[in-house]
């Protein structure tokens, strides 16, 4: 059990825990799952009960951002009212919801929808630190019923250290959940590595090899949209989004995987 402090009705996830991207275990309506870098929680619900979370992990139930001074040693709340869990920030710097929502500290609280949340709180040089959530809802009770079944999990694709790497970078802005993401340029990831690795001599030309490699791979698997003679011109961005949403969707990349691009230093 990592440090922190205790919560009644609360049970600790390791810091290998596998992003909640992926799902959690056939559980009863209205637990919620909370995960960060440094390991997580599941609590059961009950009025009232109340989370915190932020860079003082001696003093939170649940820490994020330690090594970043941006971070408040007390950045927020996550607590249980009408059946509902709740999100409210009591740190300096907002917290950024999917689609580029930003909640601050004397705004309203938000209420969580079932399922997936990722929540972003931005550090110190750009650096993205990451709190994941997912509230179980009904279906997760009824599938308890159903414990003799086989897991259907999705498809995922296999990709090499640097396959990887370079498609985080490409993806960044899918993975933060901005409102109307775009896959980066190919000089802009270039760029983006090269700050990242130094000598490894990362190009524009050397991403889009990368990529192309990876798009030729999986449309030989089967995934539509990842040819020029599917798509048709122009191209534009297609096949890069097209490549992009498959590896979302079937969970290749989840927004842990953001971890890849801090700089060696930062923070």
């Amino acid at each position: 059990m990592s440090d922190g402090q205790p919560i009644p009705g609360g049970r600790r996830l390791s810091a290998g825990h596998a992003s909640l991207a992926l799902g959690v275990p056939p559980s009863a309506p209205g637990l919620i799952y909370a995960l960060a870098v440094g390991g997580g929680i599941v609590v059961r619900p009950q009025e009232g009960r109340t989370i915190t979370f932020g860079r003082n992990r001696p003093k939170v139930h649940l820490c994020i951002g330690e090594n970043d001074r941006r971070i408040s040693r007390h950045h927020g709340l996550l607590t249980c009212r009408d059946h509902t869990w709740w999100v409210r920030t009591t740190g300096r710097l907002p917290v950024r919801f999917p689609d580029s929502r930003l909640l601050f500290a004397g705004d309203d609280s938000v209420p969580l929808a079932e399922g997936y949340t990722p929540l972003f709180v931005r550090g110190s040089s750009g650096r993205e630190h990451l709190l994941e959530l997912y509230v179980t809802g009904p279906d997760e009770q009824r599938s308890t019923s159903r414990h003799s079944d086989s897991t259907q999990p999705p498809r995922t694709w296999r990709l090499s250290a640097t396959e990887r790497l370079v498609l985080v970078t490409l993806a960044q802005r899918y993975l933060l959940h901005e409102s109307h993401p775009q896959p980066l340029t190919w000089q802009q990831a270039g760029e983006h590595l090269d700050d990242l690795q130094p000598d490894a001599g990362w190009t524009a030309k050397k991403v889009e090899h990368k990529v192309a490699a990876v798009r030729a791979r999986l449309a030989k698997g089967g995934v539509p949209g990842l040819t020029r003679e599917e798509v048709g011109e122009p191209v534009g961005n297609a096949l890069n989004q097209n490549l992009i949403r498959e590896l979302l969707e079937s969970t290749t990349l989840v927004p842990p995987d953001l971890a890849l691009l801090d700089v060696p230093g930062d923070g």
